[in-house]
């Protein structure tokens, strides 16, 4: 299950997408919630993301992307992506729907904060309190793909577990007995 968590988080990344709309995420959330060991599941969403800048390196390299996969502030994404993980470990600590919908907002909102915030120390907007609030306000539409994306693919990871767990699984074993 690991390997194929960190192949569609990375697919998710190199398909054609809005920006900030992948799986990512849901990796994290999903991963540190139904691996037992902590430490794999931590690594998960890493990988992946890691696997994808290798490719996007690559093709970047070749000429066939205008964007590196490697880049100055990739170290404030990963460093979002294994807070989202944490996030991941605070909703499985007591389960719920409910502490699930919480955490992906979270995820989302943190992941904002976070890497908006690398973005504002690179200097692009000036070392500024203006300069941090217009690179927040540009980021904005960013954030809409990224909480719209969680919902969407933590909602479709949580929802395929559930019916696999729930409804095949139980039919299968209703037609065994």
């Amino acid at each position: 299950m690991e390997f194929i968590l960190v192949f569609l988080g990375a697919l998710s990344r190199i398909i054609p997408h809005p920006p900030n709309f992948t799986a990512i995420s849901a990796v994290a959330l999903y991963g540190t919630n139904k691996i037992a060991d902590k430490k794999w599941a931590m690594i998960i969403p890493l990988l992946a993301m890691l696997l994808s800048d290798g490719i996007f390196e690559l093709f970047y390299r070749t000429g066939f992307l205008a964007f590196p996969g490697f880049h100055s502030g990739m170290w404030y994404v990963y460093g979002a992506f294994a807070v989202v993980a944490m996030i991941g470990f605070w909703v499985r600590a007591q389960f719920s729907y409910g502490r699930l919908a919480v955490g992906t907002l979270l995820s989302s909102v943190s992941f904002f904060v976070i890497t908006n915030f690398g973005v504002w120390l690179s200097g692009w907007y000036g070392y500024t309190m203006e300069g941090l609030v217009a690179c927040y306000v540009a980021a904005i539409p960013f954030f809409r793909n990224q909480a719209v994306g969680d919902a969407l693919f933590v909602a479709l990871f949580f929802g395929v577990d559930y019916f696999v767990r729930k409804v095949l699984l139980n039919k299968q074993a209703a037609q065994q007995a």
